[in-house]
């Protein structure tokens, strides 16, 4: 079974962007070391729409203008139901797996570093995550973004199964 991604246009969209990570990287050329920086940015609009991007640039404010440049390209749509997800779900990428499960209103977000960036701008208020594997803060994004996108809401679920939602929740 192939998910469809759901892309969403930039237009008239209010996106708050937060910056994952930020390193310094290193060329070693004949002349000596040339430093530059790699930037990890994640932009939301606090609403179900979530995208993130990678800047590369020789300024630090270069770079994470790029990596948002990029996180607009990449927006996709999340079913958030009441504050939270509608079910728990896998995500991995490379070494990184996440594990996202709803939780009750005024929880909060229980998750760390990365992942707390991503779950907080698509907007889910209250939610359990934990990180297995891998803590590259680019593994563990996109490990996030793909846990998402395995999110199904009831409309959906009932959709592709070409039933009635009433249906969906009986056994």
């Amino acid at each position: 079974m192939s998910l469809s991604i759901r892309k969403v246009k930039t237009s008239d969209l209010e996106l708050k962007d937060r910056l994952v990570a930020i390193k310094r990287v290193t060329k070693v050329t004949k002349g000596g070391r040339t430093f530059s920086f790699s930037a990890i940015v994640v932009v939301g609009n606090e609403d179900g729409i979530v995208g993130y991007g990678l800047g590369k640039a020789n300024e630090v404010t270069t770079a994470i203008a790029k990596g948002v440049e990029d996180a607009k390209k990449n927006l996709i749509k999340v079913p958030i139901l009441k504050g939270t997800i509608p079910h728990e779900q896998l995500g991995k990428y490379g070494g990184a797996s996440v594990f996202i499960k709803p939780a009750s209103m005024g929880t909060g977000v229980k998750a760390g570093g990365a992942m707390r960036a991503v779950l907080e701008s698509v907007g889910i208020k209250d939610v359990l995550a934990k990180s297995k594997g891998s803590s590259n803060p680019h593994n563990v994004v996109k490990a996030t973004i793909d846990a998402l996108l395995e999110l199904r809401d009831a409309k959906t679920v009932a959709v592709h199964r070409g039933v009635e939602i009433e249906k969906v929740f009986k056994g």
